[in-house]
C-alpha cells in the first residue's frame, strides 16, 4: 500500500512533512552541527530496498564528516553547500545531484545566510 508523507509549513527555513518526526542529528549523536533530518521512506513505511531522509542544516552549521560502506544519491532542494569529497571541495546549488561511492569520506557545509537542504537516497541495508 502506497504511503504518501504531504509536505507542511516550513520552520527555520526548512521543510517540514507533515506527521513525519524530526529527528536529532547533531553533536549529541553524530559530528553535525546546526542539523535536522526526517526519514521520509524508511523502516516506519516497510521500505525494504532504500530509505529517503530530509537533512537541513543552518546557516554556519555541517553535517558530520563521515564513511561507510554503503553508496548514495543526494538531491540539493534549497540553499548552498560545500561538499569535501575524496579530498575534494565542491559547490553545490538548488537543483544539483550527487552520487557518493561506498566508503568515500564526505561531509556538506552550509555556504551563505540561507539554511541548506537536501535528500538523501540510501540502501536499506546499511
Amino acid at each position: 500500500m502506497a504511503i504518501i508523507h504531504y509536505i507542511g509549513n516550513r520552520e527555520n527555513d526548512e521543510y517540514r512533512w507533515q506527521g513525519v518526526p524530526v529527528r536529532s542529528y547533531g553533536p549529541e549523536n553524530s559530528g553535525a552541527d546546526r542539523a535536522t533530518r526526517q526519514v521520509l521512506i524508511g523502516a516506519d513505511e516497510n521500505a525494504p530496498n532504500f530509505h529517503m531522509r530530509y537533512f537541513a542544516v543552518q546557516p554556519g552549521g555541517h553535517t558530520s564528516l563521515d564513511q561507510h560502506p554503503h553508496d548514495h544519491g543526494v538531491y540539493i532542494l534549497h540553499g548552498r553547500a560545500r561538499l569535501f569529497a575524496g579530498g575534494e571541495e565542491y559547490a553545490l546549488h538548488p537543483g544539483d545531484v550527487v552520487y557518493i561511492p561506498g566508503n568515500e569520506v564526505h561531509q556538506f557545509f552550509t555556504v551563505g545566510e540561507d539554511p541548506f537542504g537536501f535528500l538523501c537516497v540510501v540502501p536499506a541495508k546499511r
